[in-house]
């Protein structure tokens, strides 16, 4: 605020000053021929550039070179783009001798070079930098400081961004430690996920290493890029770290209260991840109903990915403080069963066999750790209930429809054994009227 209210009470003499040196310009030879040299440089780099880019296009080194000479052909090519501004760079530099030389001064030309540096440094961003976040952060980013810096303004810059604070105590936050701040925060952690994806990539892909224990690393290394990443953050903002005790204490005090329960998920997740009751790829049942196969362990939560495209966001104390069901912890094989009924005039002893036997034809029924088992169950109202089981390597869902399978299988072979399956079915008596009035009758005397 103070460099504010002094640019406010010099702001007569900064007017006069400015008139005075426009006036000066405006009468000065060396001004007019400063003019006239940048005029003629940026006529010579317009021919000149177009030149070169021909001949740049006639020797065809990237299609045509070998090793080196390729690469070289490659790098020739790519700056066609940018060809004028980087001529013109060039041109206005002699023109900088040149008028240092004959005219005694080169402000102007210098200032035009300027310009054009920070034209060519967006020509060689738009070239070169592919990624869209990093291009638009050079863009919006750094050719704002490139041009403070080639016009002398960054300092002045970076003093008035100062002067804009906020002192609560001993805390002095100022404009440009913010922006300071964002600027590093967000590239610093931009960097860190980066490099977080690409080391669990490379984790991943050492099949030696068990799938929970590489999870486990992957999850470490990330926890410890992160911590690094954020004291380098407090080095480049210039954070006494010893001061972070007491912030750690007021954390400390955040996590007994407020952050418990994102604390105790944190918690959960390393303790899952060094149990191991369950890994990625697994198919889990919550107590409360929700299934599905693990998809993602993540620091605070587990996605479970159910077989009709759903993904269900599981906190970690929840596989820690409730039971839950592993389908295929240990042992991919699941026993299933399907229930069917036939009529009472079923020699029942028949059946067994025949729907076993049906069942084999499966190619995904397992004959261990037990062949298929058709029961009798239950002698029901209209027809006798049978349930074979039977093994197989997956679960009955998604792409597998083991249930659906064995109950066609038991269809075809009961009909080509001419065994029935009942429909339901009640008996009718219809009794006449004078029947109905002599059962009334012997019904009244006896009573």
């Amino acid at each position: 605020m103070e460099y504010l209210k002094s640019l406010a009470g010099n702001w007569p003499q900064l007017r006069d000053q400015v008139l005075n040196t426009l006036v000066g310009w405006a009468t000065s030879p060396q001004f007019y021929g400063q003019v006239g040299a940048i005029m003629l440089a940026v006529l010579l780099a317009w021919p000149l550039a177009r030149l070169l880019n021909a001949r740049i296009t006639a020797l065809d080194l990237a299609e045509r070179g070998q090793g080196i000479f390729r690469r070289v052909g490659l790098l020739l090519q790519g700056m066609q783009s940018f060809m004028r501004p980087l001529v013109l760079v060039l041109l206005l530099a002699v023109a900088i001798t040149i008028s240092d030389a004959v005219l005694g001064a080169s402000w102007l030309v210098r200032l035009a070079q300027s310009a054009v540096l920070v034209w060519l440094l967006y020509a060689i961003i738009n070239q070169y930098i592919t990624h869209s976040l990093l291009r638009r952060a050079a863009i919006w980013l750094g050719i704002p400081v490139a041009t403070l810096q080639v016009f002398g303004w960054l300092d002045e810059t970076i003093a008035f961004l100062d002067s804009i604070s906020l002192t609560i105590g001993n805390i002095h936050l100022s404009l440009y430690f913010l922006i300071k701040a964002a600027i590093f925060g967000g590239l610093f952690f931009w960097i860190g996920r980066m490099t977080s994806e690409a080391g669990r990539n490379v984790i991943e892909k050492q099949e030696e290493i068990d799938r929970g224990l590489r999870e486990l690393i992957a999850r470490a290394f990330e926890i410890g890029l992160y911590f690094i990443i954020f004291f380098l953050l407090m080095q480049v903002l210039g954070i006494d770290l010893t001061a972070l005790a007491i912030l750690g204490g007021a954390v400390g005090v955040g996590l007994g209260f407020g952050l418990q329960q994102i604390a105790a998920n944190f918690i959960s997740g390393i303790i899952v991840l060094l149990e191991r009751s369950f890994v990625i790829g697994d198919y889990v049942e919550l107590e409360d109903g929700p299934a599905g196969i693990v998809k993602k362990i993540n620091t605070r939560s587990t996605v479970l990915e159910t077989f009709d495209g759903k993904e269900i966001i599981v906190p970690n104390e929840r596989f820690i403080t409730q039971r839950f069901i592993n389908w295929t912890h240990d042992d991919p094989r699941q026993r299933y069963e399907v229930d069917f009924m036939v009529s009472y005039e079923t020699d029942l002893h028949k059946v067994p066999p025949v729907v076993e036997e049906a069942v084999l034809k499966h190619p995904r029924v397992l004959r261990e750790p037990e062949m298929p088992d058709c029961e009798l169950r239950e002698f029901g109202e209209y027809g006798v209930k049978f349930a074979v089981e039977f093994w197989v390597e997956g679960l009955d869902d998604g792409p597998n429809k083991f249930s659906s399978d064995v109950l066609f299988l038991v269809w075809d072979a009961l009909r080509e054994n001419d065994i029935r399956i009942p429909y339901p079915r009640r008996e009718v008596m219809l009794l006449n009227e004078a029947r109905l009035e002599k059962e009334r009758a012997e019904n009244a005397g006896a009573g």
